[in-house]
């Protein structure tokens, strides 16, 4: 069963005009199903309204990031929605749900970038080979930040105290990782709508980061 299907109620965050959480309400499954789908299509719809680049090749920067960085996303997707479920506190269910949603988006315009380059998915490339010396970066088939096996069943064990600061820990690593890897497709693409949609990945993993450190120095007390 997929974690899709077999999400609880939990808080569905919100921001202010200033940025700041506001209380979160409570919503069920279906709805936090439904808004993952949401987020999904509006990603492909956002790829759909990037122009006729010039079809970057199969093994450029551009379609190699997009390949990763999909792989990468979906592993923050599934780390949210572990928090989202299972998170004993308030704020680290929101940020889950939130790092959930905006990713899956990211992932919509990913690949509908590869299907308008008419690209398979995933290449033939390893990991990070688009990037100069970039395949030296993957570490027992992990690109930057990812959690690797033990972590994950780790997090999907634990509950109480123990998850919310073990998902934390594991999403600041993942997110340091991530923008690492938006940094090296900023200094490889000169494509203009990729290069915008990376930085804007960027910035709202800076803010994440921001979020997360806060909420784990909180948490620790």
């Amino acid at each position: 069963m997929s974690a899709l299907t077999t999400l609880e109620e939990k808080p569905d965050g919100a921001r202010s005009a200033d940025g700041a959480r506001r209380p979160a309400t409570r919503f069920g499954t279906s709805a936090m199903a439904i808004a993952i789908v949401v987020g999904l299509l509006l990603g492909f719809a956002g790829g759909l309204l990037t122009p006729d680049l010039n079809r970057p090749g199969d093994t450029s920067a551009e379609a190699g990031f997009a390949r990763d960085m999909t792989t990468h996303h979906a592993q923050a997707v599934e780390m949210g929605l572990i928090a989202f479920k299972h998170g004993t506190d308030q704020e680290v269910q929101t940020i889950g749900s939130d790092i959930a949603l905006g990713q899956q988006g990211d992932i919509g315009i990913m690949q509908t970038w590869l299907r308008s380059w008419e690209l398979d998915p995933t290449g033939s490339e390893p990991r990070m080979a688009w990037l100069p010396d970039g395949t030296e970066m993957v570490r027992d088939g992990l690109m930057p930040g990812m959690a690797n096996a033990e972590q994950m069943t780790q997090l999907r064990e634990a509950r109480g105290k123990e998850l919310d600061v073990l998902f934390l820990e594991l999403m600041i690593t993942h997110h340091i990782g991530g923008i690492h890897m938006v940094d090296a497709l900023l200094d490889q693409s000169n494509e203009k709508d990729v290069v915008q949609a990376a930085q804007t990945m960027k910035n709202t993993q800076q803010t994440d980061l921001t979020n997360l450190r806060n909420a784990l120095e909180r948490i620790r007390g």
